[in-house]
Parts: structure tokens; C-alpha cells; sequence
């Protein structure tokens, strides 16, 4: 297992949700599939994660506050550690700072003690120790926020900590210069206090004028009430009152018309000055009917920032109204939103114009009716749905298809594509289309575009993406590899496709193979430049490296098949000058390996865009590819054990090959058969010759030939095809030796004592024997057979004959109970001849006979043996062209 990972660099290292850092350390992953986690100050940004190498990642960061540590975990190392932190805050917006929402502009206490800052948008303060910042430029060493985490530095705020804004202003101040400034705000203090008394003192005139006033009016007040009573105010109220009543007696129709007519002016000026509010609801209306939702929403906001807030009926009601109306739009939208098919951006259009209907809508009473959505997620949702039900629809739709062609007699029409090729395009036409409109509507989801009032779900979005493409994949991978049990996938998804199919559908199919492969390196293709995940990415490269392996495993099935077929095919024609005997059959073998490597090279062995070496990197594909090898030789050596048996009836019977016993050779019919000018026994040499040129040289060229295409050594494979074409070459070599030896060593007995020939009674007439003089001569003739057709076979096939032979003599000498001395010389002549003659083809076993059957012969003495060398030498100038036969041995 690898060393856990370790983070010791980041850059930058604090910064507001969403800054995009630089991770460094050790360990962090062998490739981007390794890295399966990664923490920023608790969130998950794995989604957000770009693996560069095991000592750098890049991310952004996530909805954070405060310092925390930053935890990669991978598969190879498991969770790791961190040395630092990083530190994440949220900024304060004011109304100098760029933002995507509104800021309220509301007034800012200044210092001035309860008087209003003239300028509301200047926050700019003085210096309120009204000393000078020269010199404070340096900024405080450390991080101001870890010494006051729940303070502030801003005069403005209620959270306000001196020591933050001095620390932040006046950490280079001198301690005299801040007393100074103590005792400056202490006389701004002061002079606040005595602002009222001095008022006072500068206006004391006036005040004196005010109290005589006053005193005045109380004095006239008291002689009025001792002339006329102190109720005089309540009989001139009454007085009042009576008149009013009168006066509202005469006048009331007047006054209840003028009162009518100035509600209806009043109601035609309201109507015709808020024309726009009364008319909403059924611009609304048309607006939706017309699709122009941009007006609704800007007249709507229009409409709650105008009479929001107003308190008046009519209002009220036309606003509930209006509210009512939006209500019914959402729902409609919403309901358009999720119905597909549709483009990217008219769900784009459709999300924004419900996110800002929400957040006008938000605080009203007819928000109530309908529940807070997350229309992008909702949205996001629908394709995925959308795109598995277009998956099911597809599948089900081809799968009845080539069910009913099963059925019929005849699979489709000549030239037609198979069914499950047309449905391999359909789902990668599919994926390629649908899952990037899914990934570039979640992008602009997590980006903000799109996001509401939930919070982003990118676990969930990440699960959608990686399902989808794995769905596609079990699609594509239940079509291609039908032939197979896919129970583990079905258990996973229901897929109805029939699995198996006849022969000829199945050949059928392979064919398309490369094309199919081509369907889904363009789907991947496609998927590749929206900058996927390496986890999604990956899981389509697996398939494709097994679709690789696939392809080219039935490249070399087609391959064996036709190699099971070369039978037909052999000529009978010698090709190979080195190598006499050898037939045109391994010419062939190499011609149709040549084209299957050529055709696995282009289609499958090459690497396309983001593809690995299919040899280096699975190991799958190295074993399929030695393991069809290995099936191939085997299906050639097959073919040669086929032509070497390939005999008539008439070639089944043994044959005679004694001249003494009146059956010459020359009248066995069977051996006479010819097949394109070759008898079987010469068939048998050819296959012979096959054999031993595929063990010593040919095999280990095709091995050559693989690595010559790119493929790796097939050392397995090529040993294992030396090994079986050896073992057949032994299999062969022993029916030809038992079929020429048997015979051959069958006639010596009968031959040796044709005309009761006895060796107590023979006289030595200076001759060789007829018996040896034929099994000579048949010698001649199998040497002669093998030397015509591949002289390289003549110690593989004479030795073990001529071993026989001199086995057989030995068990016949051995046998003889009494020999006179003609017949010691006669004995001693002929296997003496036959050993010399036979010495180039004698093993260490047939000398021992020859020199068993001398020794049980006996010795003889020195005349004799002088006699017998000089009969020798006169038989071996008669018998010089059979001996010199003897003396070649092919090599």
C-alpha cells in the first residue's frame, strides 16, 4: 500500500466560497482515478477537483468559514494528513462593491452623537482620535480576525472592538500620541454637553420675551373668566356644533353628490395615475400566452417594489390578484420545464424565470400555494430521467426487432445491418447528445447561473453523470457480447435484450464489429471535451478496452476458422527451398496471420484519444492474444494430421514388398492412389516434412511476426505449438516407420528359407543370399521414397527401420541350432554387407544387434575370414550404386 498523502503547500491561502487554490504535497494520487476525496475546511470539493500530478492538485473551494485543514484521500494511500490550513470568511458587500444582489444604501451613524451623516455614501471617517495614519502603513504582522473572532474594525458595525481598530490603525502609534488622542475625544465629548447651555446664554433676551409673554396670557385669561364665567369655551363649542348641524341639514344632497363626485374623481385619477398596476393582471396574462416572460418578470418586480408595501384595499387586491396569476405561471413553467425533448437554453430561460418569480413571490401570501423548488436541479433531474427512459425505449425497440428476425427464416435483407449494430449507434448517438446538455445545464448550476434558494447537491449530480454512463455501457455491453451470459447484468438493470442467437447471426454480427467499436470511440470522444471527471471518463475506456480485446479475439477466431479449413487448400506444391517437403499449406498459415495482425493492428491495437496501450495495460488482452495463437497452430498442426491420414480403403491394407514370394510391390493398387500426383506414402512425408519445418524454424518466425506487428512475445504460445507439432511429427514418423518396416522386416524369415534352406548344409558359393540381397534393395526403394520428396527425414525414418532390421536378424541367427562351416561363412557375409552397407544409419542399438547376431554366428579362422573379407569387397563392387545410396544421408 502507498504512503498516505500529505499536503504541505497551498496558494492562496484563505480567500472567499468558490477561490480557485493550488494543493501541493506528496503522495496524492498515481493517476486521476486514485483520487477519490477531497476536504477543504470540512466541505467536499472533489467534484470541483483537477488532478495534475501526485504533487499537485487544483480545486475550488467550497461554502466554508473560518481555518480548517485540507484532507486528500485516495485508494492507494487512504486519507491523509495536512502541515497547514487554509482559511476561508465571507465578504462584507457595501455599495462600492460589485455584487449580484441589492444593498440597501440606508443611512450610516456617524460620530457626531446622534446627529445623521449628511452623506450616506461617503464611509470614509476621519480619524475619530484625530490623529495622523503617516507612518501606519505597515500592516499588523498577524491575522486580526484569529485574535477577534467575534469582533469587528468597522466604526459602523455593532460588533465594533476597539482593539481591532487599534491594532489595525494605531499598532505603530506611541503611547503618548494615543493618550493625546483619548484626551481629544474627551473634548469633543464636553463640547457636545455644553452645547445647550451656551444656547441659552446667547439667546437669554429672547427667553425673557417668552415668559412675559406667557404671563400676560394668563393674566387676560383670569379677568375673562371673572366677566364671563368660566364655561364660555363650552357655549361657543355648542354654539359650533348647533351650526354645523343646520348647515349639514340644508346642505346634505349637495354635499352627498360632491362627495360622490369627488370619490369618482379621486377613483378615475387613482385608475389613470396607476394604470399600470390595474392593467397588470391581464398583461400578465398575455405576456404568458405570448411566452414573453421577461416582461412578467420585470413588470411584477416593478409592481411589488411600487405597492409592496401600501397599505390601501384596492391595492391589496389587485396585487393578490396579480400574485394569483404568478402562481399559475410557475406551475406552468415548471411543468414545461420538465417535459423533454427541449434544448438547453429554453430550460436555461424557463429556470431563470422562475427563480426571480420565486424571489418576488417569496414573502407574499400566495407563496404558501405553491411549495420552494430548485427548478435547475429539477430540470437536471428530468434529462437524467429522460435520458434512461430514451435508453429503455431504444433497447426495447431493437430487441423486439431481432427477435422477430430470429423468428423469420431469413435474418433481414442482403446488405442490411444487423440490428444490434444500429442499436450499438443508436445509444452512443444518444449519450453523445444527451449527457452533454446534462453536464453543461449542472456546470451552469454550480457556477450560480442557474442556482436558487436550495443548496447545490454536486454528490447527487456527480452519481447522475456517472449512473447515465454506466447504463450506456451496460446497454452497449448486453448488444456486443450477446453471446455471453449477462445475468450480473441484468440483476443491475432491467434489459430485456435476448441474449445467445443462432450461429449464423452471431458470425454475422463480428463482422460489424470494428464499426460498432467505432460508434463508441465517437461517443467518447464527444464526452471528452466537456472536461468530465476521470471517474466518468474511465468507466468508458473500460468498456472500450474490452470491446478492443473482443474485437480482436474474433479477429483471431475468424482466423482459426479459416485454418481448420486449409485441407482444402493443399496443393501438394513444395515452396520452401531450405526446407525440402515442405508445402505451400505454411505459406498460407503466415499469409492469414499477417492479415488478422494487420487487422487487429488498425482496429484495436492502435490507441486513440485518451486510450492506453491494449497490451501494456491489460493483461487480459496479452493472454487472449497467446491463448489464440496457441488455438491456431494447434488447428494447423490438426490440418496436417488431417492430410496425413487422409487415405482411401485401398491405401488401409499392408502391403508386400517380397519379390521372392511372388508379390511385387508394383501390383498394390492401394499404393499406387495418387492424389494430385503424390501417393499417401509421399502425403505422409510432406506432412512429415510440415511437421519438422514448423518445430525447427516456422513457428518461432510467426512468433516473430507478432512482435514485428506491435503484439507482445508469444513465447507460451509458440512453445506450445512447437511441443504439439513435435508430438505429431512423432505420431507420424512412427505410422510411416510401422508402415514400411513391418512389411519390410516381415519378409526376412520367409525369404531366408524359401526352398527349405537350411544353414548346416549350405555351401558357400562366394554369393550373397537372396534374402539379403532384397532387403537391401528394399531399403534402396524407402530411401529412395524419402530422399525424393525431403532428404532431411532420411535418419528420422531409416534408423529406427534399420534398427528393426537388425533386431530381426539377430532373432533369427540367434534361433539357427547348428551351423556348418559354409554356412558360418554365408552368415557371415551377408549381415556383415548389410551392417556395412547400413552403418551411416545405424544407431548404437542397431550395432549391437549387427554385432549380437556375429558374435552368435561364432568366429572363424583367419583363412576363412580372409575369404570372407575378399567376398565382401567382390559384392560391393557389384552392389555399389545401393551402397553408395546408403552413403548420402540429406543433410
Amino acid at each position: 500500500m502507498a504512503p498516505q498523502p500529505v499536503v504541505t503547500g497551498l496558494s492562496p491561502k484563505e480567500g472567499p466560497p468558490g477561490t480557485r487554490i493550488t494543493i501541493r504535497g506528496e503522495f496524492l494520487g498515481t493517476r486521476p482515478s486514485d483520487l477519490i476525496g477531497l476536504s477543504i475546511c470540512g466541505c467536499d470539493c472533489l467534484l470541483s477537483a483537477e488532478w495534475k500530478s501526485p504533487n499537485k492538485i487544483i480545486a475550488h473551494t467550497g461554502p466554508a468559514k473560518g481555518k480548517g485543514d485540507i484532507i486528500v484521500t485516495t485508494i492507494s494511500g487512504g486519507i491523509g494528513t495536512s502541515t497547514i490550513q487554509f482559511r476561508a470568511y465571507h465578504e462584507t458587500i457595501g455599495p462600492m462593491k460589485e455584487s449580484a444582489v441589492w444593498v440597501e444604501e440606508s443611512s450610516i451613524q456617524s460620530l457626531a452623537w446622534g446627529r445623521r451623516n449628511m452623506a450616506p455614501v461617503g464611509y470614509t471617517q476621519e480619524d475619530p482620535l484625530g490623529l495622523s495614519i503617516e507612518g501606519n502603513d505597515k500592516k499588523f504582522p498577524e491575522d486580526i480576525r484569529d485574535i477577534f473572532p467575534e469582533g469587528n474594525g468597522d466604526l459602523s458595525q455593532e460588533n465594533f472592538s476597539p482593539g481591532w481598530f487599534l491594532l489595525e490603525n494605531h499598532h505603530a502609534t506611541s503611547f503618548e500620541d494615543l493618550k493625546a488622542g483619548l484626551a481629544y475625544i474627551k473634548r469633543k465629548v464636553e463640547s457636545q454637553k455644553e452645547g445647550q447651555l451656551s444656547f441659552l446664554k446667547s439667546n437669554a433676551g429672547s427667553v425673557l420675551d417668552q415668559l412675559d409673554t406667557l404671563m400676560t396670557i394668563r393674566s387676560k385669561i383670569k379677568e375673562d373668566n371673572k366677566l364671563f364665567g368660566s364655561d364660555t369655551l363650552k357655549d361657543l363649542e355648542n354654539t359650533i356644533q348647533s351650526s354645523i348641524s343646520s348647515s349639514s341639514e340644508i346642505f346634505r344632497d349637495v354635499l352627498e353628490r360632491r362627495e360622490k363626485a369627488d370619490s369618482t374623481r379621486a377613483a378615475l385619477t387613482t385608475l389613470n395615475r396607476h394604470k399600470f398596476l390595474f392593467c397588470l393582471p391581464n398583461s400578465v396574462d398575455r405576456c404568458a400566452e405570448a411566452g414573453e416572460y421577461d416582461i412578467i418578470v420585470n413588470d411584477y418586480s416593478r409592481a411589488r417594489n411600487l405597492f409592496g408595501k401600501v397599505d390601501i384595499p384596492i391595492f391589496c387586491k389587485v396585487l393578490e390578484e396579480v400574485d394569483i396569476r404568478i402562481l399559475n405561471i410557475r406551475r406552468k413553467l415548471h411543468q414545461q420545464l420538465v417535459q423533454l425533448p427541449q434544448s438547453v437554453e429554453q430550460q436555461k430561460k424557463i429556470i431563470k424565470t422562475l427563480i426571480n418569480l420565486e424571489i418576488q413571490q417569496a414573502d407574499t401570501k400566495a407563496a404558501d400555494g405553491f411549495q420552494a423548488v430548485d427548478p435547475a436541479w429539477d430540470a437536471i433531474e428530468a434529462r437524467a430521467k429522460y435520458l434512461e427512459a430514451t435508453f429503455k425505449k431504444a433497447c426495447s425497440q431493437y430487441s423486439l426487432k431481432d427477435a422477430n428476425s430470429e423468428k423469420s427464416k431469413y435474418g433481414g435483407e442482403i446488405g442490411e445491418l444487423p440490428n444490434r449494430v444500429v442499436f450499438c449507434e443508436e445509444i452512443c448517438e444518444i449519450a453523445a447528445s444527451q449527457l452533454p446538455d446534462i453536464w453543461r445545464l449542472g456546470q451552469a448550476y454550480f457556477a450560480g447561473e442557474l442556482r436558487g434558494a436550495s443548496d447545490p447537491k454536486p454528490g447527487d449530480f456527480k452519481k447522475i453523470i456517472l449512473t447515465g454512463i454506466e447504463k450506456m455501457c451496460v446497454y452497449l455491453r448486453s448488444a456486443i457480447f450477446y453471446a455471453f451470459d449477462h445475468r450480473s447484468i441484468r440483476s443491475m438493470f432491467p434489459i430485456t435484450w435476448p441474449t445467445g442467437g443462432s450461429t449464423q447471426a452471431l458470425s454475422q454480427f463480428l463482422v460489424y464489429l470494428p464499426q460498432c467499436l467505432r460508434f463508441i470511440r465517437i461517443a467518447y470522444a464527444s464526452l471528452i471535451q466537456l472536461d468530465l471527471p476521470s471517474e466518468a471518463l474511465d468507466i468508458i475506456q473500460k468498456l472500450i478496452d474490452e470491446v478492443r480485446i473482443f474485437c480482436l479475439s474474433s479477429f483471431f477466431k475468424r482466423a482459426i476458422d479459416k485454418i481448420k479449413k486449409l485441407n482444402e487448400s493443399e496443393t501438394w506444391v513444395f515452396s520452401v527451398e531450405d526446407f525440402p517437403g515442405v508445402t505451400v499449406l505454411p505459406s498460407v498459415l503466415e499469409k492469414i496471420i499477417v492479415e488478422t495482425l494487420e487487422e487487429g493492428q488498425n482496429v484495436c491495437m492502435n490507441p486513440e484519444i485518451r486510450e492506453n496501450n491494449l497490451m501494456d495495460a491489460h493483461p487480459d488482452a496479452q493472454r487472449e492474444v497467446s491463448q489464440r495463437l496457441q488455438d491456431m497452430l494447434i488447428a494447423f498442426c490438426n490440418v496436417i494430421e488431417l492430410l496425413a491420414y487422409q487415405i482411401n480403403e485401398e491405401d488401409a491394407h499392408t502391403p508386400i514388398v517380397s519379390q521372392l514370394i511372388g508379390f511385387p510391390n508394383a501390383n498394390q493398387d492401394g499404393f499406387s492412389c495418387r492424389y494430385s500426383g503424390l501417393s499417401w506414402e509421399q502425403r505422409m512425408l510432406c506432412c512429415l516434412a510440415n511437421c519438422l519445418y514448423c518445430d525447427k524454424s516456422f513457428f518461432s518466425y510467426i512468433g516473430s511476426v507478432f512482435v514485428k506487428f506491435g503484439y507482445p512475445t508469444p513465447k507460451a504460445a509458440v512453445d506450445s505449438g512447437r511441443t504439439h507439432a513435435n508430438l505429431l511429427f512423432s505420431n507420424l514418423l512412427e505410422t510411416y516407420v510401422e508402415h514400411k518396416g513391418d512389411p519390410l522386416v516381415g519378409t526376412i524369415e520367409p525369404s531366408m528359407y524359401i526352398g527349405h534352406f537350411q544353414w548346416n548344409t549350405v555351401e558357400f558359393n562366394g554369393k550373397l543370399r537372396p534374402y539379403a540381397q532384397e532387403c537391401c534393395d528394399n531399403l534402396v526403394g524407402v530411401y529412395s521414397e524419402i530422399f525424393t520428396i525431403s532428404p532431411l527425414l532420411l535418419h528420422a525414418i531409416l534408423e529406427p527401420i534399420v534398427q528393426t532390421v537388425a533386431e530381426e536378424l539377430a532373432r533369427l541367427v540367434s534361433c539357427v541350432q547348428d551351423f556348418n562351416k559354409g554356412g558360418v561363412i554365408q552368415a557371415n557375409v551377408d549381415i556383415r554387407l548389410l551392417r556395412d552397407a547400413l552403418k551411416l544409419f545405424s544407431n548404437d542399438t542397431a550395432k549391437s544387434y549387427f554385432a549380437e547376431a556375429l558374435e552368435v554366428i561364432g568366429t572363424v579362422s583367419a583363412d576363412d575370414n580372409r575369404k570372407i573379407e575378399d567376398t565382401l569387397k567382390v559384392i560391393k563392387e557389384q552392389m555399389s550404386l545401393q551402397i553408395l545410396c546408403f552413403s548420402i544421408d540429406g543433410l
